[in-house]
């Protein structure tokens, strides 16, 4: 059967790339279904009109990159795309504290998780090879390229907190050469996208998608291996149902229904074709929010399925702030501290947070691009203002009096400014190990037909995460000499933004305590597996996606294990 696999992955993120390449390493007839377009450098939108169209709705026609939930308590913002979150992450590579594999149930009472550090701690190495993670190169680049990262690392010493740079799947250099900005980048193996690729511009774009292939994102090294091993990526093909295929009440496999999406197709994505695809394997790997989408549409197909399902969501703490118009508080000189957030991948350090729990977070730097400093700018009305009327009147005052002097460079100059809200300024990112307590669900619309995701949480119970975290970022804001701001949809709405939704799938000890086994397999339901953060049976405290990949790789051992023993099983009869 030419649809028939022996494992499809659906997602192509830290779970779904890293699954695909050790199953084809393997030997397996492997297929991803990725619902979002591949992102060759120099595809991603900057201009007005792209990037109004980069986010994902193909019920109107929008195939882009950017997908964003908005619940009740909560916002959500994740990646469609080959390659899927890596598109969008800040590139940072930190491993889950070994003390932190721990979770809190409802009783109060404290249980480990079914996997620990150590079993997950050859897959990290593992992962982190094929990532070629490397460090920011503080110290081997000017002074006036690490102002933000220099600035950040000593205001948060200050403070009391441990501060490091982290492991990012960024290029500052090729292998044995000193770092260099757009150098090309070597590399034996060819890419996916057939593209040539540049080492760090310090631009700032790693949210928005690096131009310049600098970023190492799944498509650079996990899937263009799997590509090279025969594994069949499909990409704008968004699975809209699957089921067990059953044979004298047992499963043998699995039925995948999914939809191909076309950009030049004007009908509605409602109307298109269904194709099917069946496998032995089927792992669920479309990250936190599509996974518990997908189960819980599907739900009537899998009736024996753990009542868990959609419990212990989690935010992973992700917390956003500002500090504003830092000031040079050594000498009481009360001078600009200029940082020029833009310059430099958007995080390079991080800084350790303590909880009275017993664990913590983490807090570091952010960058954007500069685009967006000519918006900050802008959007400071009083001071443009001022700006403008007074070159206006100067020059109505020259034309007047007749003013013989012709060059006009100053005035120019003083009507741009000095730009110290935008030099001075620095985002903060903020995570920790918040309370996994939030329930998935679906509701029905009152004005849309169908149904949608819907998420309770709420931040009260994690009071201590977010209280802490934020006194923290205003601890090294002051020592920035700046003015600390919270996200304003925090500040006045009470509402959080993350990037790293986690949970509602959950990885159990049974099928009481969650969705899945240690292995991944789903409770109840044979060669069903799911491999992303919807697994995560709490919050990681840290970025997740180095441990969503190492647990990825955990799965996978385990899968190729039983495909071997299957195989060996055949060969004797």
């Amino acid at each position: 059967m030419t649809n028939h696999y022996e494992a499809i992955i659906v997602g192509s993120g830290f779970g779904g790339s890293v699954m695909a390449y050790e199953l084809a390493k393997a030997g397996m007839k492997v297929c991803i279904l990725e619902r979002g377009k591949a992102y060759p450098p120099g595809s991603f939108p900057r201009s007005p009109r792209e990037v109004a169209r980069n986010f994902w709705d193909p019920s109107k026609r929008l195939y882009g990159m950017f997908d964003i939930w908005s619940f009740r308590k909560s916002e959500a913002i994740v990646a469609s795309g080959l390659g899927g979150g890596s598109l969008i992450y800040a590139n940072v590579l930190i491993r889950k504290p070994s003390e932190w594999f721990n979770r809190e149930l409802s009783d109060g009472t404290n249980v480990p998780w079914p996997v620990t550090y150590e079993l997950l701690e050859p897959h990290y190495n593992e992962v982190e090879k094929m990532l070629c993670g490397q460090k920011f190169p503080l110290n081997r680049l000017p002074k006036k390229m690490t102002k933000k990262a220099r600035a950040f690392a000593s205001a948060s010493i200050k403070v009391g907190l441990k501060t490091y740079q982290p492991l990012l799947a960024v290029t500052f250099a090729n292998k044995g050469e000193p770092p260099r900005i757009g150098a090309p980048i070597h590399s034996l193996d060819t890419n996916l996208h057939n593209a040539p690729r540049e080492t760090c511009r310090l631009c700032g774009e790693c949210d928005f998608g690096c131009n310049y292939g600098s970023k190492n994102t799944l498509d650079f090294n996990y899937l263009s291996a799997a590509k090279r091993l025969g594994v069949d990526i499909k990409t704008m093909a968004e699975v809209r149902s699957f089921s067990p295929i059953e044979d004298d009440d047992s499963i043998v496999g699995y039925k995948v229904s999914f939809v191909q999406h076309d950009l030049n197709d004007k009908n509605p994505s409602s109307n298109l074709k269904l194709n099917s695809f069946t496998c032995d394997n089927l792992i669920l790997a479309a990250g936190t929010l599509g996974t518990n989408y997908l189960l819980l549409k599907n739900h009537q197909f899998f009736p024996r399925i753990s009542h868990k399902l959609g419990s212990g969501y989690s935010t992973n703490g992700d917390l956003l702030s500002f500090a504003i118009q830092c000031r040079d508080v050594q000498n009481q000189s009360k001078k600009p501290k200029i940082l020029d957030p833009s310059c430099g991948p958007v995080i390079t350090t991080t800084a350790e947070v303590k909880f009275s729990s017993g664990k913590g977070g983490h807090i570091q730097d952010a960058g954007y691009p500069e685009f967006l400093s000519w918006l900050v700018e802008v959007s400071n009305i009083r001071g443009n203002l001022f700006r403008i009327f007074r070159f206006i009147f100067n020059r109505i005052f020259h034309w007047l009096h007749n003013d013989p002097r012709s060059e006009i460079d100053a005035e120019i100059s003083r009507l741009l400014g000095s730009a110290r809200l935008s030099s001075t300024s620095l985002p903060l990112l903020a995570m920790g190990c918040d309370k996994a307590n939030g329930q998935v669900r679906l509701r029905k619309s009152l004005y849309r037909f169908g149904v949608f995701l819907d998420i309770d949480w709420d931040k009260k119970s994690s009071s201590e995460c977010f209280d802490t975290l934020s006194k923290t970022c205003k601890e090294v804001v002051k020592e920035m000499g700046g003015t600390f701001v919270k996200n304003p949809l925090n500040r006045f709405f009470k509402r959080i933004i993350t990037v790293h939704p986690l949970g509602g799938c959950s990885m159990g000890m049974d099928i009481n305590q969650g969705v899945v086994a240690s292995n991944g397999e789903v409770f109840n339901y044979k060669n069903l597996y799911i491999a992303d953060g919807s697994i995560m049976p709490a919050a990681v405290g840290t970025n997740p996606s180095l441990t969503i990949a190492a647990m990825s790789r955990h799965i996978a051992m385990g899968i190729i294990q039983q495909h071997m023993k299957l195989s060996e099983q055949e060969r004797e009869h």
